[in-house]
């Protein structure tokens, strides 16, 4: 009997409605003002919660960018991919609630390092399996042959820069909760960038 191999086209699609799912809760956290007659004023007062909403969106478009980034290159997935994706989007689920947190944190100006180092940690989780999924796929043969070396030494880098990027934020936040939301926010641009030999070796 021929062996059975699961492309990935499934799992895909499934994550790409956690990934949706998940940046539209973002948006029920923030809740209109109670007090109408100064709805200006209190539409500012929300200012912890559009940022709330920004930088995760941001940040779960982030890691779906890169998701797309690992499963362009596999061949097909076996047991244990199907269930570290699982885990992974069970972490990003959790995203909208940390969000909450760092939110309410801010606007109540209490409790603001546990919500940082919280929110940080849901983050870092995220990168860690990004890590170790890749390494199983390298470890089990699951990548394409047509990915280079250098390609998949580069994704592999670039993943495990993240470790220590949000790593960093978390650890300055335990301290300095402001600093800390700034390292993990500067995330955003660095890992936005394409990555070398994401889209496969150039002709010739």
């Amino acid at each position: 009997m021929a062996r059975l191999e699961r492309g990935p086209g499934r799992l895909v699609a499934f994550s790409d409605g956690v990934f949706a799912i998940a940046v539209t809760l973002l948006v029920l956290e923030i809740q209109p003002p109670e007090d109408f007659t100064h709805l200006a004023r209190g539409l500012g007062e929300l200012w912890p919660s559009y940022l709330g909403y920004a930088l995760s969106f941001l940040l779960i478009g982030q890691v779906w960018v890169n998701h797309h980034v690992m499963f362009d290159h596999i061949r097909h997935v076996d047991r244990e991919v199907l269930f570290l994706n699982t885990v992974l989007l069970m972490v990003i689920a959790f995203l909208p609630f940390s969000t909450s947190l760092l939110a309410g944190a801010l606007r109540a100006d209490a409790g603001l390092r546990t919500a940082v180092v919280v929110y940080g940690s849901t983050l870092w989780t995220a990168a860690l399996l990004f890590n170790i999924i890749w390494a199983h796929l390298r470890r089990a043969g699951l990548l394409e042959a047509s990915l280079d070396v250098r390609a998949v030494r580069s994704i592999g880098h670039r993943f495990a820069l993240a470790l220590l990027w949000i790593g960093s934020g978390i650890v300055v936040g335990a301290f300095v909760p402001v600093a800390g939301v700034v390292i993990i926010a500067a995330f955003l641009p660095a890992y936005y960038l394409p990555i070398r030999g994401e889209y496969g070796s150039d002709p010739g």
